[in-house]
């Protein structure tokens, strides 16, 4: 029984969807597939995050998330943007996510910067000698002398990160909340009825699996076309990647979600790239014509005539 009844309401949610594309008719209707975009600017205030020469990633970060807002504003009109911060200010990432999923956003892009340790090198420059302690006396000793140089890490390039499957889990109970936004009022109070009887009902189990599957994959396409616009402006893809730890906010929004390393800050010449306007006005550029491909994507799967996000 309960089978066929969590069936009934997968087959009543692909309704929903359908008829959210649909008239009556049948015919395609002129909805939005993305209607607002959250734009983060990582770190910020006392977190600065990584440090180059006399730049931070906080620094960078946000001016980057600034015109990217403009961009994007100019690029696709009908979408609404949403910035998690504007200023130099630090917000945890509960916050981070919180302000996301209350602005019901259908996309997440979180900026920020790379780092890589510095290269170091030991070479044998001859002997010195040293005074010792042994046995209660002062004795010379002759040893090795070396000297250590650290030179910046040679890393460059950009990497798009989305959620590790390993956060599977999280991201169903991200998506489990939000499934009142997807569902009929029917639906709804079926499913809120059976609360009181059934906390863990196997019905919005599989309808988070739904949700939560459709996110990776359009964040997994977003990620790979902005690797993919990065190599087309002569800038080193590091590739589109899987993070394991370290971006809990990727799985914490219920929404696709991307986070763009845009450069490695502990290399001089792409920190002076960073901090460019022609650089920061380049990755603007790349994510927004990203954005614009990944919108007429999802249009042209619904069989929606794109407008402002059409490929031209």
């Amino acid at each position: 029984m309960r089978v066929k009844y969590a069936a009934f309401v997968l087959l009543s949610l692909g309704i929903t969807f359908l008829s959210a594309f649909t008239g009556p008719s049948g015919k395609p209707q002129q909805k939005q597939v993305l209607r607002r975009i959250i734009v983060d600017a990582g770190h910020g205030g006392e977190d600065v995050g990584a440090r180059g020469r006399y730049s931070t990633e906080s620094q960078i970060s946000l001016e980057v998330a600034l015109k990217l807002e403009k961009m994007l504003q100019a690029a696709l009109p009908d979408v609404e943007i949403v910035m998690t911060r504007r200023t130099d200010i630090f917000h945890s990432v509960i916050q981070k996510a919180e302000i996301a999923n209350q602005a019901k956003g259908d996309l997440f892009v979180c900026i920020h910067v790379n780092s890589a340790a510095p290269s170091r090198r030991r070479e044998f420059v001859g002997y010195k000698t040293v005074t010792v302690r042994r046995k209660g006396k002062s004795v010379k000793q002759r040893v090795k002398d070396y000297k250590t140089w650290t030179t910046p890490n040679p890393a460059k390039g950009t990497e798009t990160y989305i959620y590790g499957v390993d956060k599977t889990d999280e991201r169903k109970a991200v998506a489990s909340e939000g499934l009142d936004e997807y569902l009929d009022s029917v639906s709804i109070k079926i499913l809120q009825a059976r609360k009181t009887s059934d906390a863990n009902d196997p019905t919005k189990t599989m309808l988070a699996n739904i949700l939560t599957q459709q996110y990776f994959q359009r964040s997994a396409k977003l990620a790979l076309t902005i690797e993919e616009e990065f190599q087309k402006v002569g800038r080193i893809s590091r590739q589109a990647q899987q993070r394991k730890k370290g971006i809990w906010v990727l799985q914490a929004v219920n929404m696709p979600a991307v986070l763009v390393e845009t450069g490695f800050i502990s290399n001089p010449e792409e920190e002076d790239y960073l901090n460019s306007e022609q650089g920061q006005i380049e990755i603007c550029e790349v994510i927004t014509r990203s954005i614009r491909l990944y919108k007429y994507s999802l249009e042209n799967q619904v069989g929606i005539s794109s407008g402002a996000g059409s490929r031209k």
